[in-house]
């Protein structure tokens, strides 16, 4: 009760804060249009039981194949309001079921606040295409509302057709960058060419683009700042890529060999930036593979990628070698961080995170990636509200933990994942309460485990999360197992079990199973030598397992599965995702 009773308490706070006469601030920071009485009724209806007050609905920043969709609200002290949503490509007949859209209760974090809202995503569409979204808002309380909205995704950045194409030398490449104007392709010719600035925009459909050609060779920092509908592509570059403030930039198909004199950094914005697009890169960081790299104290450097602000699109990278894969940026620095996608990357050698998608506000999509040979898998320190998606997401080989949910964390969704680790399957150690974590058709498997540099990978447990707020834990149809022999674990700073039958008798996880590592097809290891540089190994599913048909339907996300859906990131008989460049 003493829980309860601080959440409600912060909770007025927070919709006093967020909530302003005349205006309700947005996810992004955005204000809201609304009457100049708003604020005073959203306090009289925090305080009571009225009815729910539902504000604007809204798909902001579309990817090229995700929507985020989010409905502000006011009031429902209760939190018992829910939002459907269906959608179809517009003009079609055939509507389709997407998931339900997370309710977000209003709070402040780190620094951070944010308003009352039902938020999520609409996943797998096709680029360049307009939808429609219906969403139907129900409150037992009254009263219920439904409403149409329409929002088309983003095409794949491509030159101009019939662009002019400038060469260049290592001698005239200033020159021409001068004389760019939208639309222009640079061609730099194979040589050895010094760092440079891109000082001019392009516009829609007319970005200024710099290709390079096999042996074009960049020694040095490329910078791109505070332009839009740059291009990018084809370098390799002894450096780094930093585009600080540029919207619509495009980072494609480059090499990127990491320095000391740029920090070990791969591609970055220090400032936020909007709706990039990084994709088909591979970036070689110079942090080793050993224990004294680990942590955040440890002998590490770089962030291969690093972003900040709404709409980026992170897809099919090869990062090895640094001290995080991908990340967003961190505390006062972070921006505006929600609609942005991170799918289909190759994530190796990381000694800090594999993925850091931290100081998310909203529908940030980890999806599809395969992550190998890090200290931490997957890191949201924290997730502002949420949702922050991790779906379908392969680790291996993670030395300590293989999700971390820190800094009073809120709003996690995992779905579909899937670890095979040394130590304990899943743990975390956060110290805050970490609360709303959302949890479906994971596949968690770990065995003996040991300390490195200083970090405990536990003993083996199936479930060790002492820091997780039960009351609004929503936790089941998972598989876990332990080549140790054993099913213990804790849920929640009260309940521990030591078998399946007490898992699901104490806890949520009422449909968890047990598994072991003959649930794979191909023979798979425990990597228990965690400072080992393992290969990723297949982890599709063998006929039969007890991890097949083990799940339960989510729509939108396993709509293909042939009866239930499987455990983790493979379903039966699908090729796995590509991985890294194409």
């Amino acid at each position: 009760m003493a829980h309860l009773g601080r959440r409600s308490q912060v909770l007025v706070g927070a919709a006093a804060i967020v909530l302003v006469a005349g205006a309700a601030m947005a996810t992004g920071g955005d204000p809201i249009d609304a009457p100049a009485d708003v604020a005073v009724q959203a306090r009289r209806i925090v305080a009571s039981t009225a009815p729910v007050v539902s504000g604007p609905l809204s798909a902001p920043h579309p990817t090229i194949e995700n929507l985020s969709v989010v409905w502000q609200t006011v009031g429902d002290p209760n939190n018992n309001s829910t939002v459907t949503v269906r959608f179809r490509e517009l003009g079609s007949a055939i509507w389709r079921p997407a998931m339900p859209l997370r309710r977000v209760e209003a709070w402040s974090n780190e620094g951070f606040s944010w308003s009352a809202r039902h938020t999520g995503s609409i996943f797998g569409l096709k680029p360049n295409t307009t939808y429609e979204i219906e969403a139907t808002f129900t409150d037992p309380d009254g009263p219920d509302d439904r409403r149409i909205i329409s929002a088309t995704t983003r095409q794949v950045p491509r030159a101009m057709p019939n662009a002019p194409h400038l060469p260049a030398t290592p001698a005239t490449l200033d020159a021409v960058l001068a004389s760019a104007v939208p639309g222009d392709v640079i061609e730099m010719a194979a040589g050895t060419y010094d760092g440079f600035t891109i000082g001019h925009s392009g516009e829609p459909a007319k970005p200024i683009v710099v290709r390079g050609q096999p042996g074009t060779v960049v020694n040095g920092e490329i910078g791109i700042f505070n332009q839009a509908y740059v291009h990018v592509e084809d370098l390799t570059v002894n450096g780094r890529i930093r585009f600080n403030g540029t919207d619509h930039v495009a980072i494609t198909g480059n090499t990127i060999n990491t320095t000391t004199e740029f920090g070990g950094h791969g591609i970055i914005t220090y400032l936020a930036a909007e709706d990039g697009y990084i994709a088909d890169n591979t970036v070689v960081g110079l942090t080793s593979w050993a224990e004294t790299s680990l942590g955040v104290a440890g002998d590490n450097l770089g962030e291969g990628i690093l972003v900040t602000g709404p709409g980026h699109v992170i897809e099919y990278n090869r990062v090895t070698g640094m001290r995080d894969g991908i990340s967003l940026l961190e505390d006062q620095e972070a921006v505006d961080q929600f609609s942005i996608d991170i799918l289909h990357n190759d994530i190796g050698v990381a000694a800090d995170d594999g993925v850091e998608a931290d100081f998310c506000q909203h529908d940030c999509r980890i999806m599809d990636n395969r992550i190998s040979n890090t200290f931490i898998g997957l890191s949201s320190q924290p997730g502002l509200g949420g949702p922050t998606y991790f779906m379908r997401n392969v680790l291996y080989n993670i030395a300590y933990i293989p999700f971390k949910p820190y800094r009073g964390s809120r709003g996690d969704v995992l779905l579909h994942n899937t670890a095979v680790k040394g130590g304990d399957a899943f743990s975390s150690f956060p110290g805050p309460d970490v609360a709303d974590l959302y949890m479906r058709n994971n596949l968690f498997i770990g065995g003996p485990g040991n300390t490195y540099n200083g970090f405990d990978a536990g003993p083996g447990r199936v479930f060790q999360f002492a820091d997780l707020f039960t009351d609004s834990a929503d936790i089941d149809y998972d598989g876990f197992g332990s080549t140790t022999g054993g099913f213990d674990g804790q849920f929640g700073p009260s309940i521990s079990f030591s078998s399946l039958a007490m898992m699901r008798a104490s806890t949520p996880e009422r449909h968890a199973v047990q598994v072991g590592l003959d649930v794979f097809a191909q023979a798979v290891a425990i990597p228990t030598a965690a400072m080992t540089t393992y290969a990723p190994p297949d982890l599709r599913l063998a006929p039969g397992s007890a991890a097949v048909d083990a799940g339960t339907a989510l729509p939108n996300i396993d709509d293909d599965a042939v009866g239930a859906p499987d455990l983790g990131a493979y379903e039966l008989g699908s090729p796995p995702p590509h991985y890294g460049p194409r």
